[in-house]
């Protein structure tokens, strides 16, 4: 199983070769770039992308993915700006986040990827038809831009009534969308209900994965084993995929924890269980 890890576990700091060195010898395989621009700089693709391309270059690690930006300026939402939504009805609003998205897909042509995992709506938000209406319209526009780029689109399961499992399997059936697939993200499963019957839904759709834990009071993104996932049944349904998707670690970050000793620690005791 392929293990990879998020750099969402340096969200705060501008992601650089050094950092990226230590997930390597952490036992990361593979990459997931988490798409904010105080992290890493895609609309700068002349300077910070090519900076990290020339590390991946250089690297057995792959970039496996790219997390879809949820916000538009410098300071992840902080100055008050509203996070991106494709599923919004305001079309001015779902141009400028399709924008942003695509700024975040050209990283493919100095890094080459496989997926891009979007979100689908907000958190907490609320089931209208015409939001689906909304984001089948916006997934389909990114798509086209994607598709030239050699990269897939995944829609990850988030907390919000667009996208439970149910939902996010009738949006891809509804609009024939046969090259989209699922991130399956365990925590917001386990926070939302239940991992079993979540993962039994999209099971064989599920081309990635996003791993971290919680007690089920909030989506926390713990390292797993520090919330109250079953993980031997969680790595059992994982291995179950037909798409042999990644262990794939988003997790965030703690700066009681050196993350390049615990993701090692938590890979061996998963690839265990």
């Amino acid at each position: 199983m392929l293990k990879a890890i998020s750099t969402l576990v340096y969200l705060k700091q501008r992601l650089h070769s050094g950092l990226l060195d230590g997930l390597a010898r952490g036992g990361a395989q593979a990459i997931e770039i988490y798409a904010a621009r105080q992290h890493v700089d895609y609309a700068n693709r002349r300077s910070h992308v090519k900076e990290l391309a020339g590390w991946f270059q250089s690297s057995e690690v792959s970039l496996y993915s790219v997390h879809s930006p949820q916000h538009a300026d410098y300071q992840e939402g902080r100055a008050g700006d509203p996070p991106l939504n494709i599923a919004s009805v305001d079309r001015a609003e779902r141009i400028l986040a399709m924008d942003e998205i695509k700024r975040a897909l050209e990283i493919a042509e100095q890094i080459p990827f496989r997926f891009l995992v979007q979100h689908v709506g907000v958190s907490n938000e609320k089931f209208s038809d015409h939001k689906m209406d909304a984001a089948m319209t916006s997934i389909e526009h990114l798509r086209a831009f994607a598709k030239p780029l050699g990269v897939r689109m995944l829609l990850e399961n988030i907390p919000n009534e667009l996208s439970t499992p149910d939902q996010l399997l009738a949006l891809i059936h509804t609009a024939h969308f046969d090259d989209v697939g699922i991130c399956f993200d365990f925590g917001h499963a386990h926070w939302m209900g239940s991992v079993e019957q979540d993962f039994a839904i999209l099971r064989d759709l599920i081309c990635s994965t996003h791993v971290h834990d919680n007690a089920q009071d909030r989506d926390s993104h713990l390292w797993p084993g520090k919330g109250t996932i079953d993980w031997k049944q969680a790595m059992a349904l994982l291995r179950s995929a037909p798409q042999t998707p990644p262990l794939l670690l988003e997790v965030a970050a703690d700066e009681t924890v050196n993350p390049i000793e615990k993701m090692a620690e938590v890979f061996r005791t998963l690839e265990a269980t």
